[in-house]
């Protein structure tokens, strides 16, 4: 498919080029951005956005990458904005079904029937370890595909899910020493 893209790009078909893009990467760009935002309505706003953004771009894509890679950009870029301009509200966090996936996968904390508030715990990670959390555990991405949809060295992401998961498991043992003392 990427063939076809690139063929209609450079013979400048654009419509052509947008109706393939749309239905290879509208699953894939809406999985990164809730990846990236915890929210769905809003990743599924943001994805329109980004085909927006795609569409007007196409024109100026100079082929220096993959068209998958380009898009990827384009989403990871719109995501990080809409992480800033949220920065000054109340943070997004992961549904608790969500969560509870993520955590027993990590094997780091216990089951969807526990009364530990997994998504206070990781509400007080800092933003580029959730990120990476979700990413990584709800996404199933690799290191590699996390780097590279970050635009993180492969080193960083690897120290920033070791930190995320350390700090988890601190966080979990205070909640467990909190909810003991009650």
């Amino acid at each position: 498919m990427e063939q076809e893209i690139r063929a209609c790009l450079d013979q400048k078909r654009y419509q052509e080029a947008f109706d393939l893009l749309l239905p290879e990467f509208q699953s894939k760009v809406l999985r990164l951005a809730y990846a990236m935002l915890g929210d769905a309505a809003l990743a599924e706003d943001l994805a329109q956005e980004v085909f927006v953004r795609a569409w007007k771009a196409l024109p100026g894509f100079r082929g220096q990458s993959s068209v998958s890679t380009w898009i990827y950009a384009i989403t990871r870029n719109a995501c990080l904005t809409a992480l800033k301009a949220a920065a000054g509200k109340k943070e997004r966090s992961l549904d608790d079904r969500g969560i509870a996936r993520a955590a027993e996968q990590a094997g780091r904390v216990p089951s969807v029937h526990a009364t530990i508030d997994i998504a206070r715990l990781l509400e007080q990670l800092p933003e580029k370890h959730r990120q990476a959390l979700r990413l990584y555990y709800l996404e199933e991405k690799s290191y590699a595909e996390v780097s590279r949809l970050l635009g993180w060295p492969m080193g960083t992401v690897k120290t920033c899910l070791h930190r995320a998961r350390k700090e988890l498991a601190v966080a979990l043992m205070q909640s467990k020493m909190e909810s003991g003392k009650t």
